[in-house]
This record gives structure tokens, C-alpha cells and sequence, in this order.
């Protein structure tokens, strides 16, 4: 307040509110600081934190469904768009119900050593507090959106000629049994997390798991019409837009901070927040490394780039730092990617020539560069063992690939995994889905 410019009427009135003022302000003051809170302890920060962490990440996962549903529909041909698509809204969707209903258990809750508890998940009630040092309900979350990751390994591998069904069928199996059994010998604190077997985000425990069961799927499967010759030529058959599966790649580079950072599991201390720093800068540089390596690669093999192998090549980075983001230095970051990149280039035409049909390349993308990144973890940490990292590759392996082996075997023989030849050549939105993607373009150009 301005007193020199008050009229000498107002003065005596002006005075009088200061003196109000005066007299009243240490009961207002008193009244307010018994009206404020507590200050929060270090410990209820380190849970706000620590949850956030998890709800955080576990949305930047969730996205990673979208990259998938859009890397897919830009790698099938058009008259299958819809059918990747429809799959990945609904494997998500049972990723989180099979989760809920029975994997948790059998991946946290009282783990033997090889199985946890056959029982379903539940969280405590609205208003509960001290629920130690991170919410419940954000763990499960944040582990919820891991397995729908490694079913959507899975679709891309058997696009175009698997019935929808079947394939849902094999879904529920793999994210209510095969993935939470195996996730429990590490994260569960299993036998293999008992031998020191290392594997920071899952490399492995995701995404050769995803890989192998998809493996198995395409074996059973067979490749697409015309994919193959009888004298051994392979057809190369484009997918349908390169801008759908470039955008995909970048949704999947984008949730990949989530994937790897969030596996820090804590963000209530400096030096948490200083490692989760790390890792996003690792993951980062890993992917960038894979990029350039399948850029420069393709370009002296094949003597022009190839737009496919530079995104899996981007993908395949990123899978192969996840089994280790941290301990990494920048320099071998970059490089533990780039060997990720060119084991995409090498490994494609290896599938080829073995008869093999991946249709977006997920299996060198996510089982062998995760394979790759889980060997590598001893390079960095002094905690891993080359001989203990290779026993855990060996039993995923075996398990995960028998596992899916019977499970599409008992789907093939009871209601058969695959569409019918004309189904296969009319495109399986037509036949499975009945809602076309690019209607009016197959109109145009047909089939």
C-alpha cells in the first residue's frame, strides 16, 4: 500500500486496518500452521517416486503396442492390415486379463525355485496407505505390460496365413503359463536368479521368449504362398507402407525408455535417478548404433539401403542393450548395438535359406540379438558369468520352444492353424476379419 497517497480522510481509516492487521495475524498464522500438513519423510517420497517410476514406464511400455500394431500393418501386404491390427488390440487385452488371473502368481507369488502360485492377483483396497516402498497395483502394471510385449513377437512372425483363433488360443497360453513360468527362475527369484544369471530388462526373459515361441509357431506354420520355390528361390514379398512401419519403429525406440529405465525399479534416491539417466542414454546410443551398422551394411552387401533392415536394424539395438543398459560405457553401447544391427542383416537371408518365413523379421530382431545381449551382459558387469549367461539362454530355450511346440501342435491337430489357400490369397481381412483396411484401393488395384 501506497500511504503518502492516501487524502487525509482515508488516513485514520488506513491506520486503523493496519493496526487490525497488527493484532490478528498471530492467531491467522497460528490457525494456519495447525491447518498444514505434515511434511512427507523421506520414505513416503521414496514411494511417490518409485511409483511414479512404474506408472511411468509401464504406459511408455504400453505404447509399445502401438509400434508393434503399426510396424506390423506397414510390413504385411494390404490386404492383411486389418487382421494385424485387430490382433494386437486383442492380445494386449488378454496379456492384462491372463496377467491378473493367473500369471502373476505363478511368476511373483511364492516362487519354489522353478513355479510361483497358481492364484489370482489382487491389490489392497481404495485408501490404503503403507503398502511399502512402491504401490502394488504399479508393479503389477508395470509387469502386466512386459508379457503383452512378448505376444506381440509373436504376431508379426505369423502374419498372413495364421487363423485368428488359434492364434488368440496360443495367446492365452503364452501369457497365463510360458511367460510367467519362465520370468519366475530370474525375476521371480528362481533357480536362475539363485545362480546370478543377469538379465536387467529382459533380453531374454522377453524377448527370446517371444522369439522362440514364435519360432516354433512358423515352423509348424509353414511359410506364405509363394514365399518359396521349389528350386529354393525366395520371393521377396513388400509390405504394404513404409510410413506406418517407420512411425511404428519410432513408437517402439520411444517406449523402450520405459522398458529399460523403469527396470531400475527404484527412483527414490539420487543415485536412482542417476543410473535410470544411464540407461536412457545407453538405450538410446544402442539403438543409433544398430541404425548405422545395418545402413552401412546393406549398402556394401546389396549395393542400395534397405529401409526393413535399418528399422529391425534400430530394434535390434534396443533389444540387445536391454539384458544390461547400465553398466555399459557410451562406446560399447553403441557397439553392443551395432552387432545387434548386423546380425539382422545376416540373419534374414539365413531364415530364407533354411525356409523359415518371419514376416517382419522379429525372430533376429528378438531371439537372436536377445541372445546376443544376454551374452554380452558379462562384457560390462563384473556380476555375470559367461558360463551362468549361457545356461539361462540353453533353459529358455528349451523350455519356452517345447512349451510352444506342444501347444501348436494340440492347436494344429484340433482346429488347425491356418487359413485356407484362397483365404490366403484374398487377404485375411477379407476372411477372417471382414473389415478391408484400404477398401477402395483394393477396389482399384485388386488383390
Amino acid at each position: 500500500m501506497n500511504y503518502r497517497i492516501l487524502t487525509s480522510a482515508a488516513r485514520p481509516l488506513a491506520l486503523g486496518g493496519l493496526a487490525l492487521a497488527a493484532l490478528t495475524f498471530p492467531a491467522l498464522a497460528q490457525e494456519t500452521a495447525e491447518a498444514a500438513p505434515e511434511f512427507a519423510t523421506a520414505a513416503d517420497t521414496a514411494f511417490i517416486f518409485n511409483t511414479l517410476l512404474f506408472l511411468i514406464g509401464g504406459f511408455l511400455v504400453m505404447w509399445m503396442a502401438a509400434g508393434f500394431a503399426m510396424l506390423e500393418a506397414g510390413m504385411v501386404r494390404t490386404k492383411n492390415v486389418s487382421m494385424q491390427l485387430l490382433k494386437n488390440v486383442v492380445l494386449y487385452a488378454i496379456a492384462g486379463i491372463m496377467y491378473w488371473l493367473i500369471g502373476y502368481g505363478l511368476m511373483y507369488v511364492d516362487v519354489s525355485g522353478y513355479i510361483g502360485s497358481f492364484t489370482s492377483y489382487s491389490w489392497p483396497a481404495a485408501g490404503t496407505a503403507n503398502e511399502g516402498d512402491y504401490s502394488v497395483a504399479s508393479d503389477w502394471f508395470f509387469q502386466m505390460v512386459f508379457v503383452a510385449t512378448a505376444a506381440s513377437i509373436v504376431s508379426g512372425t505369423l502374419a498372413e496365413r495364421i487363423k485368428l483363433w488359434p492364434f488368440l488360443a496360443f495367446v492365452v497360453v503364452l501369457t497365463g503359463f510360458i511367460y510367467p513360468i519362465a520370468g519366475s527362475w530370474k525375476w521371480g527369484g528362481g533357480w536362475l536368479d539363485a545362480m546370478g544369471f543377469q538379465d536387467f530388462a529382459g533380453s531374454t526373459l522377453v524377448h527370446s521368449v517371444g522369439g522362440w515361441a514364435a519360432l516354433a509357431g512358423a515352423i509348424l506354420l509353414g511359410a506364405r504362398n509363394g514365399k518359396f520355390n521349389s528350386d529354393g528361390k525366395v520371393n521377396p514379398i513388400p509390405g504394404s507402407n513404409m510410413a506406418l512401419a517407420t512411425l511404428g519403429t519410432f513408437i517402439l525406440w520411444l517406449g523402450w525408455f520405459g522398458f529399460n529405465g523403469a527396470s531400475q525399479l527404484a527412483m527414490g534416491s539420487n543415485s536412482d535417478v542417476s543410473d535410470i539417466s544411464r540407461i536412457f542414454a545407453n538405450t538410446n546410443l544402442a539403438a543409433a548404433g544398430g541404425v548405422v551398422a545395418a545402413l552401412i551394411l546393406t549398402q556394401i552387401l546389396y549395393k542400395k539401403v534397405d529401409i526393413t533392415f535399418v528399422l529391425n536394424g534400430a530394434l535390434a539395438g534396443l533389444v540387445s542393450i536391454t539384458a544390461e543398459p547400465l553398466t555399459p560405457s557410451p562406446l560399447m553401447a553403441i557397439i553392443i548395438g551395432a552387432i545387434g544391427g548386423i546380425i539382422v542383416v545376416f540373419a534374414v537371408p539365413m531364415l530364407d535359406k533354411l525356409k523359415i518365413d518371419d514376416v517382419v523379421g522379429a525372430i533376429p530382431v528378438h531371439l537372436i540379438a536377445g541372445i546376443w545381449g544376454t551374452l554380452a551382459v558379462p562384457l560390462t558387469n563384473s556380476d555375470a558369468s559367461f558360463g551362468v549367461q549361457f545356461i539361462g539362454i540353453v533353459a529358455y530355450a528349451v523350455f519356452t520352444l517345447v512349451a510352444s511346440l506342444i501347444v501348436w501342435a494340440i492347436l494344429k491337430a484340433t482346429i488347425g492353424l491356418r487359413v485356407s489357400a484362397e483365404d490366403e490369397m484374398n487377404g485375411l481381412d477379407l476372411a477372417e476379419v471382414g473389415v478391408e483396411a484400404y477398401p477402395e484401393f483394393i477396389a482399384v488395384h485388386g488383390r
